[in-house]
């Protein structure tokens, strides 16, 4: 059986995910935000408590709060970035978005993807599979992870949709009409008990943002 775990990581409030099958105990590590040796011992814990091969390391898109953790986890873990192509110049340039942020942080060095994703493209965790959704807006390459394996079925959304909200599109690359149609033909298309895991803030489902979420009426 498909679990998920969240984590709430830097000054941002980042939500990392830890999707892991029971089966095999195969792991995949979405969205890393971590941004101190504190926040890296919870993840790492986390993984070793539960006895967990990592075997994905996976971004929604690659704004600087979710790829904070992206060297970590390489290094301990030995696993490349896989994300959306269209999203790599934003990978190439995390140093001058930590500027952007004012972020007291070392510049980053270039964050490269080593596996391309596409939208159709299917991740296997173990014995469950998460199907990538492309879902541009937020940001030129920002893709939405969905599993059915669960019941109900699950998706993690980046900075897509939120619970009653939408991602910004003020940052380069953001378009809102394009954000709009992403979530109204790609998202809201999905069964209506889906629970939608966001990069931020708490869970919702996509039956009560279809009724209730007022950026989509």
């Amino acid at each position: 059986m498909i679990k998920i775990a969240s984590f709430q990581f830097n000054l941002f409030g980042v939500n990392t995910y830890v999707v892991w099958d029971d089966i095999t105990r195969d792991a995949a590590i979405i969205d890393p935000g971590m941004s101190s040796p504190e926040e890296e011992r919870e993840l790492t814990g986390y993984i070793s408590d539960n006895n967990l091969t990592v075997k994905h390391l996976i971004n929604t898109h690659m704004h600087i709060d979710h790829t904070l953790g992206n060297d970590f986890v390489t290094g301990r873990y030995g696993l490349g970035t896989e994300a959306a192509t269209a999203d790599a110049p934003l990978g190439e340039n995390r140093a001058a978005q930590a500027r952007m942020f004012h972020l007291r942080i070392p510049d980053p060095r270039p964050l490269a993807i080593a596996t391309p994703l596409h939208d159709g493209d299917i991740i296997s965790v173990g014995t469950g599979k998460l199907r990538v959704i492309s879902v541009p807006g937020h940001s030129p390459g920002s893709i939405a992870l969905y599993c059915d394996d669960t019941v109900p079925g699950f998706v993690i959304t980046g900075d897509a949709l939120f619970d009653g909200s939408i991602g910004r599109t003020d940052l380069p690359g953001g378009n809102h009409r394009q954000l709009i149609e992403s979530i109204t033909r790609r998202l809201l298309t999905l069964p209506a008990d889906t629970v939608v895991y966001p990069g931020h803030g708490g869970t919702t489902t996509i039956g009560n943002e279809m009724r209730y979420n007022p950026f989509l009426r």
